[in-house]
């Protein structure tokens, strides 16, 4: 299995995100105007990191597992939403179900669209975060559909409501500004901090890994217990 995406740091990764912010501003319908409205003031430069509170992590097993298992990944990524569908669950039943996984899902901002899941990801907090996620990653080709701004921002919205979410708490939760600069301030921070070109990649107790299939990652976990 390969990886998918690579990408940059930085002023280039911004401008992506602001490229696409523009392509919804001038094409989101009169349906989509108040997300889309929130969406323009979202492409503004984040804050720099060390001005902004980094977020913790969202945590799925046993905080005294004897593996951690650090997920980067972006929900535009072909390649991670596969590996969430072919190896995640196994993983899950095997080894964190069981206590000896502790899995942390970060999310890696490679487009205003991943960045713009990633904020209905986290609109529920954490006891629904990675119901939400996987939600996500499971619809991915048909939340992405035509690939127009407005079929995704229609899409998105209708798996938050799917999920539980509110039409309130949504656009309360694309119009946060400072939860989102905090969002991309702790993608960078952690991502530069872990080395990470790619997605999706795992950090392995401290190791980085590329993408692996479930046999290929079942023997560097069984070779840490």
């Amino acid at each position: 299995m390969s990886n998918s995406k690579t990408f940059l740091f930085g002023g280039i990764a911004l401008a992506a995100v602001a490229a696409v912010g523009l392509m919804l501003t001038q094409r989101a319908p009169e349906a989509t105007t108040s997300v889309a409205a929130a969406l323009e003031s979202a492409v503004s430069t984040p804050a720099e990191a060390s001005t902004v509170e980094l977020l913790p992590d969202y945590v799925m097993g046993e905080e005294t597992a004897p593996i951690t298992l650090i997920e980067y990944a972006s929900y535009t990524c072909p390649h991670c939403a596969t590996w969430h569908e072919e190896v995640f669950p196994a993983l899950k039943r095997d080894y964190i179900d069981s206590g000896k996984v502790k899995f942390i899902h970060r999310e890696v901002y490679f487009d205003r669209f991943g960045l713009l899941a990633g904020q209905i990801a986290q609109c529920g907090g954490a006891p629904r975060y990675y119901a939400m996620s996987g939600l996500i990653y499971d619809s991915q080709a048909e939340w992405i559909g035509d690939g127009k701004p407005e079929t995704i921002l229609a899409n998105l919205r209708k798996l938050g409501l799917k999920a539980g979410l509110s039409d309130e708490q949504i656009e309360a939760c694309v119009k946060d500004d400072a939860r989102r600069d905090a969002m991309v301030a702790t993608y960078q921070a952690n991502a530069s901090k872990d080395e990470i070109t790619a997605t999706p990649s795992m950090v392995i107790n401290g190791t980085k890994y590329s993408n692996m299939s479930y046999e290929e990652l079942k023997k560097v976990l069984d070779g840490l217990l």
